[in-house]
């Protein structure tokens, strides 16, 4: 037979689309040749698989005419994760395996010019699409490399075969009934991972800054942004570095999205799963570099930040776009890449914890060095931030720096665990009341979940108005003040819960 098909799939986005590996062998001027709207990285397949296929020992069809087809053909293919199913259908379609053994199977790898298989990129994205499949559909089993395979096989209900090297799936799928050899190359495996201690660093390193680590809580409790202000030294750093330790544990649906743009981006580690990531961008990252883009799109910092920290350092020192394109996905969680071409949505449900200086020298308002800035300076700094943007951030909290007697004299503070209580049961308050975090709540639900009695909606009022706070703003508070009340344990929020959130907005007001 000449003709062979071979199952495979293509990343655009998250979504791992269905390829169908056509191979058909004819007579002819010898050639090989690939269509299917396949990137450069694809096409130069056909040096890979040629020489893969000789170097095992295989007879390469290199007195035929052979056509590669990857359909459909208007869905974009990248990257050499085809070359394990160009190799097995070209092996098929010369008679070399059983056409018939490959139905079931879907197949991603990189050759090496020796038959050596390598990991690629979104096996987890590849092991959720079969996932998410029709129940009443046979869910095709999947064949890897090394590492990929491991990924994959995080999924539970996907039947997941590791391969090393190209022979190992050859000897799988050659013709007769005798069962295949065992070999230590073709494993199947099992979900095996198991959510682990998070190493995070303990917030009890960090002396004073009583209010920072309160404002931290409440950002871990309700799942807030924070933005720290204060001088060169006094801890911003370390404090957004310990916050992932306050967060609750991720559940295992979380844990399989944020591994998934991990493994998209080519981070994603064993060692790091179940683990909230913490994404710290330079501050000369640009804003394709943190919201993704491309071609074809990947997921930039914001994403692979999903269900985690995007920590931004020196937060005016980023350009202006990168920090003006940060405003939809702060409301919405997720981020979608259009493209003349093609279209992605990433999501991007992340906490961002920022840090930055008061002015350009650091030190205004310091009571250990004095500032040398003038107020028009100071003003073009601030202004580097506009409005919207830092309307959309919850709390401003001012971290004050500390004198050489307060640091060396002072007491080991509170560690993470004892705060990590706290936030939890918080978060779980909130998840029992409403389905979903404080942050997250929209439209009725703040006017539903966030009632006030009398005496704290005239003081919210006043506040307000003479603070001249947008409706954002006004509900930002609202949310941040329920979270201290869930803090507190109180099923009411009251006075004192939201005059504690009026001064976390007080901090820094962008200049115009």
């Amino acid at each position: 037979m000449s003709l062979s098909l071979v199952q495979s799939r293509a990343l655009l986005g998250l979504q791992a689309h269905p390829v169908c590996v056509e191979v058909h062998l004819a007579n002819g001027l010898p050639s090989l040749t690939l269509v299917g709207l396949a990137e450069t990285e694809v096409k130069e397949a056909r040096e890979r698989v040629r020489s893969a296929i000789q170097n095992t020992g295989l007879e390469f069809p290199s007195n035929k005419r052979i056509t590669v087809n990857l359909a459909p053909a208007d869905l974009p293919k990248d990257s050499g994760r085809f070359d394990l199913a160009i190799a097995l259908g070209i092996l098929a379609a010369s008679g070399q395996i059983d056409t018939s053994k490959l139905a079931g199977y879907e197949f991603a790898g990189e050759l090496s010019l020796g038959g050596d298989l390598r990991p690629i990129r979104g096996a987890l994205a590849m092991s959720l699409a079969l996932a998410s499949a029709d129940a009443g559909q046979a869910k095709p089993k999947l064949v890897l490399p090394e590492g990929s395979a491991q990924e994959a096989a995080l999924v539970p209900g996907t039947e997941v075969y590791r391969a090393h090297h190209l022979l190992d799936v050859v000897r799988q799928f050659l013709p007769g009934d005798a069962p295949p050899e065992a070999m230590d190359g073709w494993v199947r495996l099992h979900a095996s991972a198991q959510h682990q201690d998070m190493p995070y660093p303990d917030l009890a390193d960090v002396k004073g800054q009583a209010a920072a680590k309160r404002a931290l809580e409440i950002a871990a409790a309700g799942g807030h942004s924070l933005l720290m202000v204060g001088a060169p030294g006094s801890g911003k750093s370390m404090l957004a570095q310990r916050f992932a330790g306050l967060l609750p544990a991720m559940s295992t649906e979380e844990a399989l999205q944020s591994a998934a743009i991990a493994s998209l981006g080519g981070r994603f580690s064993m060692d790091r799963w179940a683990q909230r990531p913490t994404c710290s961008p330079h501050h000369t990252a640009s804003a394709v570099a943190l919201v993704g883009g491309g071609s074809p799109p990947r997921p930039g910092e914001i994403s692979l930040a999903h269900h985690g920290v995007l920590f931004l350092d020196e937060l005016p020192e980023f350009p202006r776009a990168a920090l003006e394109a940060l405003r939809e996905p702060l409301e919405s969680g997720s981020i979608t890449i259009s493209r003349a071409a093609q279209r992605a949505e990433f999501p991007a449900r992340f906490q961002l914890v920022a840090a930055m200086n008061p002015c350009p020298c650091g030190y205004l308002g310091s009571s250990l060095r004095a500032c040398r800035c003038s107020p028009d300076q100071v003003s073009r700094y601030q202004g580097k931030l506009s409005g919207p943007l830092l309307d959309r951030i919850d709390l401003h909290v001012e971290v004050g720096a500390l004198g050489a007697d307060e640091l060396l004299g002072a007491a080991p503070g509170e560690s993470t665990a004892s705060i990590r209580q706290r936030t939890v049961l918080a978060r779980e308050r909130a998840m029992t009341r409403q389905g979903s975090s404080n942050q997250a709540l929209q439209g009725k639900a703040i006017d539903t979940q966030c009632q006030l009695d009398a005496a704290a909606a005239k003081f919210l009022n006043i506040a307000a108005a003479r603070l001249g706070w947008s409706g954002r703003g006004i509900h930002r508070c609202l949310k941040v003040a329920r979270t201290i009340a869930d803090l507190a344990g109180d099923a009411s929020v009251q006075v004192g819960h939201v005059a504690e959130a009026v001064q976390y907005r007080r901090v820094l007001k962008a200049a115009h």
